[in-house]
């Protein structure tokens, strides 16, 4: 499972804290907590005021970089600004994201070419984020077939199939494991990936709705998770599940980490 950690967000109050006091102390702090979990990414979100963003973010970028040599998930609703940022980071990482709205693939495809990144495909467009897997799967297969007008392989795509909350739409786990497999079926070597948050929302004891959403999502091949790699029960869900899906030869990953008291 690639983890791509999803702490230094500027939505976490927290983190919108230490922004705003340009706290390096506290984001260096949140980045080694990450890497020593296991992240494989570590994402990266101002997630504040539009006009502050770029500012945010560079400093943002600075601090991580003076601490690791993880890469980054660089996250942002501007492609126009993730096209600046990209050329400034030092370490091939994953651009957060194409999607079916507006120009944004012709904006930020090429930058993406040419440093030789990873991007994430949102299964969203100009009509909104659609419900049914038909949908999800359609607009994930056009932008597939943009990425390859660029010259970017299915391998370096993570398709985001944007689940929606299951308070809502009953079908929502459904659908978001069916668009999963249609989409794996004609492109194989696609990765997929989700954060975890928005299945849950309006529910009771939410962890354990995102602790199975996890699970099942990995059983019909999502790879990659945005989510708090120092949570003891996603780590030990992740392993879990590895292990049950003959992903971890003698389950001994799983075994490690416990002994090592990841988890349990």
């Amino acid at each position: 499972m690639i983890i791509i950690g999803e702490k230094i967000n500027g939505a976490i109050p927290s983190v919108s804290k230490a922004i705003e006091a340009r706290d390096e102390d506290a984001i260096r702090d949140l980045v080694r907590k990450q890497v020593d979990a296991g992240a494989s990414y570590i994402d990266v979100c101002a997630g504040r005021a539009p006009e502050n963003e770029k500012d945010e973010m560079l400093w943002l970028i600075g601090v991580i970089e003076s601490e690791t040599d993880t890469p980054l998930c660089v996250d942002s609703p501007n492609p126009k600004l993730l096209e600046l940022l990209i050329p400034r980071i030092k370490t091939k990482g994953i651009a957060n994201s194409i999607s079916g709205e507006g120009d944004k693939c012709d904006v930020l495809l090429p930058v993406v070419k040419e440093y030789g990144w990873d991007v994430i495909a949102l299964t969203c467009d100009d009509t909104g984020i659609p419900a049914k897997a038909d949908k999800k799967t359609e607009i994930a297969f056009r932008l597939i077939q943009k990425c390859a007008e660029y010259g970017i392989p299915p391998d370096r795509i993570y398709v985001d199939p944007l689940v929606l909350a299951l308070s809502a739409v009953n079908d929502s786990m459904v659908n978001f494991m069916q668009a999963i497999t249609d989409i794996k079926a004609k492109y194989p070597t696609v990765r997929f990936t989700s954060g975890l948050s928005n299945i849950s929302y309006g529910m009771p004891y939410r962890k354990i709705v995102n602790q199975l959403f996890l699970a099942l999502a990995m059983s019909v091949g999502m790879d990659s998770a945005i989510v708090d790699p120092t949570n003891r029960d996603i780590i030990a869900t992740i392993l879990a599940a590895e292990a049950l899906l003959n992903q971890d030869k003698f389950c001994r990953r799983y075994n490690k980490a416990y002994r090592a008291g990841k988890f349990g």
